[in-house]
């Protein structure tokens, strides 16, 4: 008793023998006197030793561990909160306090069914007892909220369950609902708020499973693939029945094995195995963006080393859907847009591209696109002549001969009015493809694409007949006739 005759002249400064007698009812009466002075000072801490004496000393007043349960409630530590409750209702069932308390833990430890149970008690022993009302209110929300927030995770509509958690949280600080809410913003994503969460939690109960699992889900969805395992193994050790951790660590271990398959399989070239083992590790777990795209474009330089353009062009378009910041998703998508000559897109894709990295290769590939726009743009004088891209001058002039008397108006002059103007147009065209290709220097600068505006202001005034007179006089000797026979609508064509 010693000690406790020492603590108490410590915190009162009176004289010992005036406060210490020998009915250990009384010194525990002093003991839970003085814990109310700190507790009505919001001394909470150090009330508690001051209740646990007075327990000591009378281990059957349901008084002293309500009393303690309370201090407990003040400082967020409902577990021991409802122990000590407990603990004064088994002495004392008519105890309400005691039950009012248990209600109140419960709510903040996520255990609905056993706080509705402490309400109906109350009920029955106090039927007018208003200091249980807001307890009711509180379990009317957070059980409206916890069935819809149910609900919505059985359906993946993560941002509801988050919207169903902060009304919860707003009536209880419950540690369980906080974790929910946590392992959502996980899933959808927002990784850092989940992990701020989860190491608030864990600053104050270290060996919280749900909160290591979190922190390894957030790890895992970002591609720390290995500190993910160490997270999962530990929850493991913790809560070996954790099911939700014994899931994702399996699905992690497979994802991780599938994709080093597939990159091994690229590696030696076998392009389509690879292809196939991509896409066999894309489908083990849609949840994790990170990883999975990745997987969508490494799938996509396997395509594309395949020729098959649309599909690169389709997983590029995948990986960004996950992770729009994919600067190498986003280059590889472009050069499939231009090698299949959708120039819009490619500049729209370079010129995002330019902003996320300012480097000279990719200034260069954005003009290159743009130049290629506006080639495809202008008229394909190759095109329109029939002849490739590499055709020597006698195959243009060739080619040339042949379209302008199939093209030519007097060759349809019985035509329809409609017909006839179509026909004007290309034996137009004709004559502008024919004066640029064969003229070196223009067709250079066409093959070049440079000053396409004056080249067009070069081909705006060329005269088709000009150029037919001139072509067909230089291959007659200067003088020369077309019969019936040369065209089927039966005309004649005279130059000299």
């Amino acid at each position: 008793m010693a000690h406790i005759a020492n603590e108490i002249a410590m915190e009162f400064g009176g004289n010992v023998g005036d406060i210490i007698t020998s009915n250990a009812e009384e010194l525990a009466e002093l003991k839970k006197e003085s814990g109310n002075q700190l507790y009505k000072t919001k001394k909470y801490q150090q009330a508690i030793p001051f209740y646990t004496e007075a327990i000591e000393l009378c281990p059957d007043s349901s008084a002293y561990y309500g009393n303690r349960s309370a201090c407990y409630m003040m400082l967020h530590q409902y577990k021991d909160a409802l122990e000590d409750a407990r603990k004064a209702i088994a002495l004392d069932n008519n105890y309400v306090k005691g039950y009012i308390r248990i209600a109140k833990c419960s709510l903040a430890l996520g255990d609905l069914s056993a706080a509705d149970n402490a309400v109906s008690i109350v009920r029955g022993l106090s039927p007018n007892n208003s200091a249980i009302l807001p307890e009711v209110q509180k379990l009317e929300v957070v059980r409206r909220f916890d069935e819809e927030g149910n609900k919505a995770y059985q359906k993946q509509d993560y941002r509801k369950v988050v919207f169903c958690m902060d009304r919860i949280l707003e009536q209880v600080p419950c540690t369980r609902f906080k974790l929910k809410k946590a392992e959502c913003l996980a899933l959808l994503g927002r990784y850092q708020e989940a992990q701020e969460i989860a190491n608030d939690i864990l600053h104050v109960d270290k060996q919280n499973a749900d909160a290591v699992y979190v922190r390894g889900m957030c790890l895992y969805y970002q591609d720390n693939v290995e500190q993910a395992f160490c997270h999962f193994q530990h929850v493991l050790r913790l809560a070996p029945d954790h099911q939700k951790a014994v899931d994702i660590y399996k699905r992690a271990k497979a994802l991780k094995q599938k994709k080093e398959e597939g990159n091994e399989a690229f590696r030696v070239g076998r392009l389509n195995e690879a292809y196939s083992l991509y896409t066999e590790a894309l489908k083990i777990d849609p949840n994790n963006k990170s990883t999975n795209a990745k997987l969508f474009f490494n799938r996509a330089t396997v395509c594309s080393k395949l020729d098959r353009l649309n599909e690169a062009v389709a997983d590029c378009s995948g990986a960004l859907q996950l992770d729009e910041t994919y600067l190498k998703a986003l280059l590889r998508r472009a050069k499939c847009y231009m090698d299949l000559g959708n120039f819009e897109e490619a500049v729209r894709d370079y010129e995002k591209a330019s902003t996320m990295d300012k480097n000279r290769e990719t200034k260069r590939l954005l003009q290159e696109a743009k130049l290629a726009l506006k080639k495809s743009k202008r008229k394909d004088y190759y095109k329109i002549l029939g002849v490739d891209k590499n055709a020597s001058t006698d195959e243009i002039k060739k080619a040339y001969r042949k379209r302008a008397l199939v093209h030519h108006p007097d060759r349809h002059a019985n035509a329809s009015d409609g017909e006839k103007r179509e026909q004007e147009k290309k034996f137009k065209e004709v004559g502008e493809a024919y004066g640029i290709l064969s003229d070196p220097k223009k067709r250079a600068r066409y093959d070049n694409g440079q000053d396409l505006e004056d080249m067009e202001g070069m081909t705006s005034d060329v005269d088709p007949n000009s150029v037919f007179q001139a072509f067909f006089a230089e291959h007659s000797g200067g003088q020369f006739t077309f019969t019936s026979d040369s065209f089927p609508g039966g005309f004649t064509f005279q130059f000299g």
